[in-house]
């Protein structure tokens, strides 16, 4: 039995559930619609593996223009778990837990200072740029780190997907049967169409994961009575301040942020987002664009949690759960095949990731540890492998998920894990002096840290520090005390940069023209049209400009910006403030 089918026909005694039409709980047209989708956005990615002819191809086409850029750049970035994550803190929070998605707003103005860069290293993976700035060991520990990344990211997206599946259709199909069948169809397209494929179907599933943002919002709202009803219902003035600081405050905020600024250049997937179209303008106005229009899907993710407050007052209401129920208390009764409309949406937020975190890990494996180890074979054998390093790595996506307790808690595994080799970008992107030794001795301390910052006699140590009440070092959850958040991150963060620098001193700088050859990719731009002949290589006959820098003469390499990176930086930091403040009138009202 083929695993859609398997999905159709998953169904409990129908003494334990209400009578329904159809099967799943779901009327028959929205089986209709979910059969349609599925089945036509596989055919589509499995169309666009006809046009894979080298590993390039399959890793990094280069040829997408501005429209798929933004799409591809939206639809890799959002998915269901974090609607399910927002609406899940918001619930338990009120409106401070929009931050568990806006984590990323400060930093999506640096987005379209960050597009060229990645851009002009003309590299396939990250791991690339990590060998030409500083060699094979570093590249290859990134490529585990970027692994680990990507396979946790799958399965906080697939047990985000599983938790809204089973709540919508109010369990007749479980989480686990709901992964497993997701987990096959992205697998299916993407590994036959590698990242076109992925980028094609983003344009779809973009447009699908909008309306699944924002379609439950006007129903719950109107059932609540609006903002106003909203506002009389809950008299904890916490749940409707954007900083709540018994949590969620400006401390908090800053530190995620600077956190999530320090790690996107190290989410494999990056690379993807910001080089697979023809030239810089389309990797920025795709990479900054995108991600603009997600922060303003995670306002409708954010209301329609704080709405489920009053909604969900009288009912003993999993948080995970919230974003589902509302699906299936409100989609049915307004057409059948709505609530179909709604999982085929669901599921399209997932999948636009998922293919493309595959894609990434595959390549972080072929290119940089692979292909190192059994050099000189043919591009049909390395693309087989990326293949079956795609299902490997999926696999242990899957894994993760039926693990993981909680949405909130995989998310919050996954910010730490970027930031690790995050330290050792930066470093190495701004300080010539920046060595190997420095970037292997940033990222293991890094980690170090990390665990150090979990373990209770640590916990124990910091309790009892001068200061440590005023200071919040530690909160007290439910399954115990733990090291706050953000103090977490300024830890891991402070150590690992300060171990980098201090071992970079210490040790044997990179050679001059190894660095030459790095920082002349900065500050070289992307002609139309330009090949390279390697990863992290210039065209012949390009001429590198002037270097132009705010300290000239030093180890220093922080470039003078251009006018295009100094308008769109402000552009958007003109859209931050919009989004800002017009969730604080919401607020207000």
């Amino acid at each position: 039995m083929s695993p859609l089918l398997f999905l159709l026909s998953t169904t409990r005694a129908a003494k334990e559930k209400p009578k329904v039409i159809g099967l799943m709980g779901l009327h028959i047209a929205d089986i209709c619609v979910l059969v349609f989708y599925l089945i036509g956005i596989t055919a589509i990615g499995i169309w666009a593996a006809r046009r894979i002819k080298s590993i390039a191809d399959f890793f990094m086409p280069r040829r997408f223009g501005k429209a798929m850029m933004v799409m591809h750049s939206f639809g890799t970035g959002t998915h269901s778990d974090q609607a399910v994550s927002v609406a899940s803190k918001s619930f338990t929070n009120g409106l401070s837990g929009i931050w568990y998605q806006w984590l990323w707003l400060f930093a999506t103005p640096f987005y379209w200072l960050i597009a060229p860069v990645m851009r002009r290293f003309r590299a396939i993976t990250t791991a690339d740029v990590f060998e030409a700035r500083f060699g094979p060991s570093v590249a290859m520990l990134f490529a585990v780190v970027g692994m680990l990344n990507l396979a946790v990211n799958i399965g906080v997206m697939l047990k985000g997907s599983g938790a809204v599946i089973q709540a919508s259709t109010a369990g007749y199909v479980s989480s686990n049967i709901a992964i497993a069948v997701v987990t096959v169809m992205f697998v299916a397209y993407g590994m036959a169409g590698g990242l076109s494929a992925a980028i094609v179907t983003d344009f779809i599933q973009g447009i699908l994961t909008i309306i699944f943002s924002f379609i439950l919002l006007p129903f719950v709202l109107t059932a609540v009575g609006g903002l106003h009803g909203i506002r009389e219902a809950i008299k904890d003035p916490s749940m409707l301040s954007l900083v709540a600081p018994a949590e969620i405050g400006f401390f908090y905020i800053a530190v995620i942020a600077f956190n999530a600024l320090v790690g996107v250049v190290t989410q494999p997937h990056t690379m993807g987002t910001c080089a697979a179209g023809r030239t810089e303008t389309e990797g920025r106005v795709g990479y900054m664009f995108g991600n603009v229009i997600k922060r303003i899907c995670t306002v409708a993710w954010c209301l329609t949690g704080l709405a489920a407050v009053v909604y969900f007052a009288d009912r003993n209401v999993e948080p995970d759960h919230v974003f589902g129920l509302v699906a299936r208390d409100f989609l049915p009764k307004i057409l059948p095949g709505v609530l179909g409309l709604f999982l085929a949406a669901l599921l399209a937020s997932v999948m636009s990731s998922c293919d493309s975190f595959m894609i990434a890990s595959s390549g972080l494996f072929t290119e940089n540890i692979y292909k190192r180890l059994i050099p000189d074979r043919t591009q049909k054998h390395y693309i087989f492998i990326a293949r079956v390093a795609s299902l490997v790595i999926v696999a242990g996506g899957v894994a993760f998920a039926y693990w993981l307790p909680g949405v909130i808690k995989g998310l919050e595994i996954f910010w730490k894990i970027s930031p690790m080799m995050g330290i050792a970008f930066w470093l190495g992107l701004f300080w010539r002096r920046t060595t190997v030794a420095g970037a292997w001795a940033a990222t293991l301390t890094a980690f170090a840290t990390w665990w150090l910052t979990t373990q209770s006699f640590f916990i124990s140590f910091m309790v009892g520090f001068p200061g440590a009440e005023q200071l919040r070092f530690v909160m007290l959850k439910s399954t115990g005390p733990e090291i706050y958040l953000p103090w977490q991150m300024v830890f891991y963060l402070a150590a690992g940069s300060a171990v980098g620098i201090v071992a970079s001193l210490l040790t044997k700088p990179v050679a001059k023209d190894k660095l030459d050859n790095f920082y002349a990719l900065v500050r070289t731009p992307v002609r139309p049209g330009e090949q390279a002949s390697a990863p992290c290589t210039l065209p012949s006959g390009v001429v590198v400009p002037e270097k132009k820098s705010f300290f000239p003469n030093t180890n220093l390499e922080i470039l003078i910006p251009s006018r295009t990176s100094i308008i769109g930086f402000l552009v958007g930091w003109g859209c931050v403030a919009a989004i800002i403040y017009s969730v604080y009138l919401i607020a207000k009202m």
